[in-house]
């Protein structure tokens, strides 16, 4: 197996931050995203990575990108297979797949979240207060279930720490009324048709996590899209509500790590080999799915 790309410095390229799994270079006028093969769990960095998964999640988001910005634009200066600007030529190798050269936006400072399932944190509040986010819901769903439609469930943007869930009413407090239902808006149809997209492909899109910011007055979509990082896959092939599903994302290192002795803050434990590979399996499926190509 391929050694994990886990962090990456640009000699002569200033990096402007470093994230839970990508790096962010200036390059002036424009920014280069790089996405590594580091997964968090519990808002914890593990200590090992998932080789090639930054690869899985740059080029579902470019499929993404593809399928949705006739309508919707979004961040991206240069598609998949375009070659790298004459600066960024030396460091190919480590480039490669998992780069993405984007617009500076300015984020919004709020998480848009979708759900169109019954699923994790939404289940267990849905079983003690019958609601999502606040949100009332009829008795009698089922975990995994569908809801009755698809929710946005808006969310702050945490530094460190979780994310955590806002009413509407908040977010249209923090950027504004008119940006935070063009944000609503533009969640609930992307995750519609992204989901309905998915279906033919044999995948369940439960729930998603979208990022968007303004750049020349525009809002446009920004960072990853609908990738096993952001959002929940599942296979619909074994799809039944009432239990929880397997999934193509991160579940599967999360429910390793809920079998061990850990208080979920850092250091992490190290993720065992063929957690490693098994993980890397889901994320490869992922993308063969929603693509109908490998890598």
């Amino acid at each position: 197996m391929d050694a994990p790309l886990l962090s990456l410095d640009l000699p002569g390229i200033p990096k402007l931050k470093s994230g839970k799994v990508r790096e962010v270079f200036d390059l002036g006028d424009r920014l280069l995203f790089v996405a590594t093969d580091r997964i968090s769990a519990f808002d914890c960095i593990m200590p090992n990575g998932i080789p090639r998964k930054g690869e899985v999640l740059t080029q579902i988001s470019h499929f993404w990108f593809d399928f949705s910005e006739a309508w919707l634009p979004n961040h991206r200066l240069a598609k998949a297979g375009d070659p790298l600007p004459p600066a960024l030529q030396p460091f190919a190798p480590q480039l490669a797949r998992r780069s993405m050269l984007v617009r500076k936006a300015q984020p919004l400072p709020i998480e848009c979240v979708v759900r169109g399932y019954l699923a994790g944190s939404g289940w267990k509040e849905y079983r003690t207060r019958q609601t999502v986010c606040g949100q009332p819901l009829p008795a009698g769903l089922l975990e995994s279930g569908p809801l009755p439609e698809p929710i946005f469930t808006p969310a702050t943007k945490a530094e460190s720490g979780h994310d955590e869930n806002i009413p509407f009413a908040e977010a249209a407090r923090i950027v504004g009324t008119d940006l935070a239902e063009q944000a609503r808006s533009l969640s609930l149809r992307l995750y519609t048709e992204a989901a309905a997209y998915a279906r033919t492909r044999g995948l369940i899109i439960a729930d998603t996590k979208f990022e968007f910011g303004l750049f020349d007055g525009q809002l446009i979509l920004i960072d990853e899209a609908l990738t096993p990082d952001s959002s929940r896959f599942w296979p619909a092939d074994s799809y039944a509500p009432g239990r929880s599903q397997p999934s193509y994302d991160k579940q599967f290192v999360r429910d390793y790590l809920e079998s061990l002795d850990w208080n979920k803050t850092p250091p992490a434990p190290a993720l065992p080999d063929e957690v490693v590979k098994q993980t890397q399996a889901k994320y490869f499926e992922a993308y063969r799915r929603l693509t109908g190509h490998s890598l």
